[in-house]
């Protein structure tokens, strides 16, 4: 689906040994978009439940990287099998450190407001946006 003439998709490092920049902090911050969100759902998150997604997180990744080697295999294609499964790490442990982010300070970065907010507060803001993105697209 095209969302715009020209996208710029900034491909990020995994920052394995960085975990404040890259995919790494980018894994961290969804994992706790996800969890403040699960919240207002009325789930409770615990150290139980944390430890139980990181197991089911473990498991199934690996279960994936052992049926896109076999696919790899099949179709006479390379695969980094060491490369996937340090993702899978990094990816663990942006989990595991959300969670403890999240236990630790729940409310510590707010939603995004919604759209109806949004207008109420700056009731020209579409016709702004609209002129902002034309401008740029110049």
């Amino acid at each position: 689906m095209d969302i715009a003439d020209h996208y710029d998709h900034k491909h990020q490092d995994l920052s394995a040994e960085d975990r404040a920049s890259g995919l790494a902090k980018m894994g961290t911050d969804i994992a706790k978009s996800i969890y403040r969100k699960l919240a207002t759902e009325g789930i409770l998150m615990n150290k139980a439940f944390f430890r139980s997604l990181k197991a089911s997180y473990l498991r199934i990744a690996l279960d994936f990287v052992e049926m896109y080697c076999h696919d790899a295999k099949i179709n006479g294609l390379s695969f980094n099998r060491h490369g996937e499964e340090e993702a899978i790490e990094v990816f663990q442990h942006c989990i595991v450190e959300a969670g403890h982010n999240f236990t630790a300070d729940p409310l510590e970065v707010p939603f995004i407001n919604n759209w109806k907010r949004v207008l109420s507060a700056v009731p020209d803001f579409t016709e702004r946006l609209y002129l902002a993105v034309e401008e740029d697209n110049r």
